[in-house]
């Protein structure tokens, strides 16, 4: 299935779907009621936007690719040689709490490798696309990481998750922060990944991530000219959590010193 010409068929179909589903989240997000959300586990929300604009997606997939496998976060699915991983609002916190730093993402992945990326952020109509050996935009301009010289001029994102212990993750916050670097953190780590395929930011790193949060935004960091963490990179990891990193590589190096587990960048040959 990996021909040219079936990858460009794919690629026109997620620019569109893209569209689609940013539109169908942005409509939930401005009719949500304020404070309606379901939690699935602790600081896990679900809203009904993320159920619609899954559904969305996943009618839309299945009626033009049949034959393909769907993974999506609310509504699961077993990976196949080319599987759609989904997440339908990352930073579902921030939507249902009315803070407008959401997105959302689709990616295409042959044998758990990303090919096709796109995430769209809803209310401040900013689309990414990346496909693998194709570069990436930002609304159809091509877009490329920081040139940041070294961490004291630094601006780096760090996600957070209940999976990991606490104090992990206030070492990692020592060592950057010894470094010099500044410090956020914006509950999108989908949006994060996109910021440093920009230049936005210097470089995002969690503990430990889903699939559908970070691998569509780690091929646009790869496509943007940075360096990414070897994990996910087999159709196994799709169903996996694992550790994210991905920076600038002016200050790869300084980066990879936070002490994740099994953190390792990715060799950029």
């Amino acid at each position: 299935m990996n021909t040219f010409n079936d990858i460009e068929q794919r690629a026109n179909f997620l620019k569109e779907l893209i569209q689609k589903a940013s539109a169908r989240a942005l409509e939930g997000y401005l009719n949500r009621a304020a404070g309606v959300y379901d939690l699935k586990g602790h600081q896990d929300f679900l809203t009904e936007t993320d159920l619609a604009v899954e559904s969305l997606i996943r009618n839309e997939i299945a009626h033009h690719f049949p034959d393909d496998a769907i993974l999506g976060e609310e509504g699961g699915g077993t990976p196949g040689p080319a599987t759609w991983v989904i997440d339908p609002i990352d930073g579902t916190a921030n939507f249902a709490r009315g803070i407008p730093h959401f997105c959302v993402i689709v990616c295409f992945c042959l044998d758990g490798e990303a090919q096709l990326a796109a995430i769209a952020q809803p209310v401040s109509q900013e689309r990414y696309f990346a496909q693998r050996g194709r570069g990436v935009t930002k609304n159809d301009q091509p877009i490329s990481v920081a040139t940041t010289p070294d961490m004291t001029q630094a601006h780096v994102e760090l996600g957070w998750s209940t999976r990991i212990p606490t104090q992990a993750y206030l070492a990692a916050q020592e060592t950057l922060l010894s470094q010099g670097a500044s410090i956020r953190r914006g509950g999108s780590g989908g949006l994060a990944l996109a910021w440093v395929a920009e230049g936005r930011t210097d470089a995002y790193l969690e503990p430990s991530m889903n699939s559908w949060d970070c691998i569509a935004g780690m091929l646009m960091v790869e496509e943007a000219g940075g360096q990414v963490g070897t994990w996910p990179n087999r159709l196994s990891h799709l169903l996996e959590t694992g550790p994210v990193l991905a920076c600038a590589p002016t200050i790869a190096k300084q980066v990879q010193q936070v002490n994740f587990p099994n953190l390792t960048l990715k060799d950029p040959s």
